[in-house]
């Protein structure tokens, strides 16, 4: 109670003009966390002060962007085998209210009508076509070609919403469903694309000893999972005119996707010189560099 109090306290000086002052006032908000933002976000409702509100909206989003960090950071050294956790953090980034029990639920749902068309004795392009079906043609996701470019491509919320994405968040989701129901499809780090590997089971480690002759075939999630062979990817190499390398060709872990994530969205808001939003995520990313 008593630090509630203070709490309360603090925020009535959000109105300070000594800069100086100011500062201190919000310095001392700020180390209250995430606890802060339910009192904040009352102080906002009962002011019409409109450097008030923007003072108030201003220590909000850092405490969140904080909070991003903090998760990201824990995340990348103890959880990174959670590709859905990964996606749910730097998706906070622009929806701090995201409703993670929706997501998810939304998510299992579409793993569950995967599951009702598996039987144990499909073969893993069969099992493919299942996913496949369900995903692109029962639920309708595919790539936004309208707006490639759009920094809402990468989230999972506008995803789940409209049904369009880019290689990359299409990409995760088919993971995620796959893996829910343990087929083993992995990402793979290919250049100015993103890619899927199916990989034989006996690769081991959750796919990250995995070898070339491992993978049994590769899929477009932005073609509706199309099927292609090795050979492909090599003429795609050629054609970009990039080195060649192993990873090019391999399952990369959860945690090269998520900093793809985020690079991509950096790219993208620089793009439309969004320059708060690039500084922003260049700052989340560290969380990432650190582990």
């Amino acid at each position: 109670m008593k630090d509630n109090k203070e709490l309360i306290a603090l925020i009535s000086l959000v109105d300070e003009p000594d800069e100086l002052l100011y500062n201190q006032v919000r310095n001392r908000i700020f180390a209250y966390g995430s606890a802060a933002i339910p009192a904040l976000e009352k102080a906002w409702e009962s002011t019409l002060d409109d450097q008030i509100q923007q003072r108030i909206i201003q220590i909000i989003h850092e405490i969140q962007q904080q909070q991003i960090y903090s998760e990201l950071s824990n995340w990348a050294k103890f959880g990174f085998d959670d590709l859905l956790k990964g996606f749910l953090i730097v998706s906070r980034y622009q929806y701090p209210d995201l409703d993670i029990h929706a997501i998810t639920r939304e998510v299992g749902r579409i793993v569950q009508e995967v599951w009702m068309e598996l039987n144990p004795n499909l073969t893993p392009l069969e099992k493919i076509k299942v996913v496949n079906h369900v995903i692109f043609d029962i639920n309708k996701f595919g790539g936004n070609t309208a707006n490639i470019k759009s920094p809402e491509n990468f989230y999972l919320k506008p995803l789940l919403d409209s049904r369009k994405g880019n290689p990359l968040s299409l990409g995760m989701l088919y993971i995620l469903i796959a893996r829910s129901l343990r087929i083993p499809v992995y990402g793979v780090d290919l250049p100015k694309h993103f890619v899927l590997a199916y990989v034989e089971e006996a690769a081991g480690d959750g796919g990250r000893k995995a070898t070339e002759e491992h993978v049994i075939f590769y899929l477009n999630p932005f073609n509706k999972g199309a099927v292609f062979t090795r050979n492909e990817i090599d003429l795609y190499i050629k054609q970009l005119k990039v080195d060649h390398h192993d990873r090019y060709f391999l399952p990369c872990s959860n945690q090269v996707i998520i900093r793809r994530m985020i690079t991509g969205l950096i790219d993208t808001y620089k793009i439309s010189s969004t320059n708060d939003k690039v500084s922003e995520l260049t700052k989340i990313l560290e969380a990432l560099d650190d582990h």
